[in-house]
């Protein structure tokens, strides 16, 4: 009899949990997620083969029903959500509710890239994020901004599910988040006052095709082996081969609704440059479509300077130009740059703050109405040579360069002989012109700024936004020194 009892016991405690678990929701659809305001906001789950899915939300008297797929019992469904606020409860069902509980409504972003996105604010191992303990130690979950850390993820197969929730504003979850994302939600937040939700996916090291789908790399590039997705040869690096981050990390986030991107990548790639421009443009053009935002901002870091190859060479400044030409090719982009707050002895620059900062200013400008910031940085227009001094115009706002009267560091000048000697920059008479003078070279022909893989930048715009490294030559990477 006791076997019995516990044989019914146990068969109806698997019951109960059928019950309670038919509808299942991907991680990412959570409590405390924040859904991008003013939109058809994106739902799905899985229920039983075929059952209507009811979806009613705490703003709306309003109700969506679905019906899930006859054969997977996948479903899935768009709400109408209404300008930020919250919080809300959200109840799915399909005969026995699922609530969804402390929903705000926002402004949703997504973050990813590789090291120095997956920076957290406690920092790594000697290597700090300055000044973040004190907003670790004063997180709020009255503060409305949320968090959610995607556990990281690779596989050659694509994948439905992932690993991380929605959390609140508190001291250990900002402790263990992305920095340079969580300084972005954190300023945007106080200049806009609405909730502010963050999905952040990253992993250091990683290379940028790691985060793109199969049909991209197939179709556009032809020069990977894709064979580690087949099985016909093994995966080398779990965060290097193309697609293995897509698969684990990204796809099965698809399709939330969100407002923007910020990206934080490219050391995996500097040897790349050229091929860079197109994996990043393809990049952008493979999330806007698979996440249905079209028009979704797109804000990318520059990545800072660093002593690779005892810091001399020139590979940093190209993969930097790089970087930069995509703003041409990418509509509604824009670019942090970091060429003055590098560190010559760890790759991971400790000013994470600036850079979310900077990564905010361009979404309050060019997103919400903020059009009078000069967000973006001044960049190379033209040179002129005269008297053995060079005339550098940049492409500035109304308020120009600075600083004014004092020297310039970052600059250096060559001649026809293409050996570089460091130089000194000072405003000009216009508020868009450097002065050049290196007494080494008596006939300039060229002028970089921030151009090796070590330089210190100090030209900046009058909002403190940094000029981004440039050259006013055109020599390939290996006939300069």
């Amino acid at each position: 009899m006791k076997k019995i009892g516990l044989f019914l016991f146990t068969l109806l405690l698997g019951v109960s949990f059928s019950l309670s678990a038919k509808i299942s929701l991907p991680s990412v659809i959570s409590d405390n997620m924040v859904l991008q305001q003013k939109t058809d906001a994106a739902l799905w789950g899985t229920a039983e083969p075929g059952v209507k899915v009811t979806v009613r939300t705490g703003w709306s008297r309003n109700k969506t029903v679905v019906t899930a797929d006859a054969h997977t019992g996948k479903w899935f469904a768009r709400v109408k959500t209404p300008a930020a606020g919250g919080p809300y409860e959200i109840k799915i069902s399909d005969g026995e509710v699922l609530t969804l509980k402390n929903v705000l409504i926002g402004e949703v972003w997504f973050c990813s890239g590789q090291s120095n996105m997956e920076m957290p604010m406690k920092g790594y191992g000697s290597q700090p994020a300055k000044g973040a303990a004190a907003f670790i130690v004063n997180a709020k979950a009255a503060t409305p901004v949320r968090i959610c850390n995607i556990v990281r993820k690779s596989s050659v197969k694509v994948l439905d599910v992932s690993e991380g929730c929605w959390e609140e504003n508190n001291p250990e979850t900002v402790s263990n988040t992305s920095a340079t994302a969580y300084y972005f939600a954190e300023a945007l937040q106080k200049a806009i006052d609405v909730p502010v939700g963050i999905i952040v996916s990253c992993w250091g090291g990683s290379t940028i095709e790691a985060w793109m789908k199969r049909d991209v790399i197939e179709n556009d590039f032809p020069e990977f082996n894709l064979g580690h997705l087949d099985g016909t040869r093994k995966v080398r690096r779990d965060n290097q081969d193309p697609c293995v981050l897509f698969n684990g990390q990204v796809a099965p986030l698809v399709p939330y609704t969100f407002r923007g991107m910020i990206w934080y990548q490219g050391e995996a790639n500097r040897s790349r440059p050229d091929q860079y421009v197109r994996l990043q443009t393809a990049y952008v053009r493979m999330m806007r479509d698979i996440f249905d935002v079209p028009d979704a901002p797109f804000y990318f870091v520059q990545i800072a300077p660093y002593s690779y190859d005892n810091g001399r060479k020139f590979h940093n400044g190209y993969f930097n130009e790089a970087q930069q030409k995509t703003l041409a090719v990418i509509p509604h982009s824009g670019m942090a740059v970091t060429c003055d707050i590098g560190e010559y002895g760890t790759i991971h620059p400790c000013r994470k703050q600036q850079v979310g900062e900077r990564l905010a200013m361009l979404a309050l400008k060019h997103d919400y109405g903020m059009s009078f910031i000069e967000a973006d940085s001044p960049t190379y227009k033209s040179v002129t040579f005269k008297n053995g001094k060079s005339y550098v115009t940049l492409n500035v706002g109304k308020l120009g360069l600075s600083p004014m009267g004092a020297d310039i560091p970052g600059f250096e000048v060559a001649g026809s002989d293409k050996v570089f000697h460091p130089a000194t920059g000072r405003l000009y008479r216009s508020n868009n012109v450097i002065e050049v003078t290196c007494p080494e070279v008596s006939v300039p022909v060229s002028v970089r700024y921030c151009f090796r893989n070590w330089s210190a930048g100090g030209l900046y715009n009058n909002y403190g936004v940094p000029a981004a490294p440039f050259r006013t030559d055109d020599w390939p990477i290996g006939e300069c020194k």
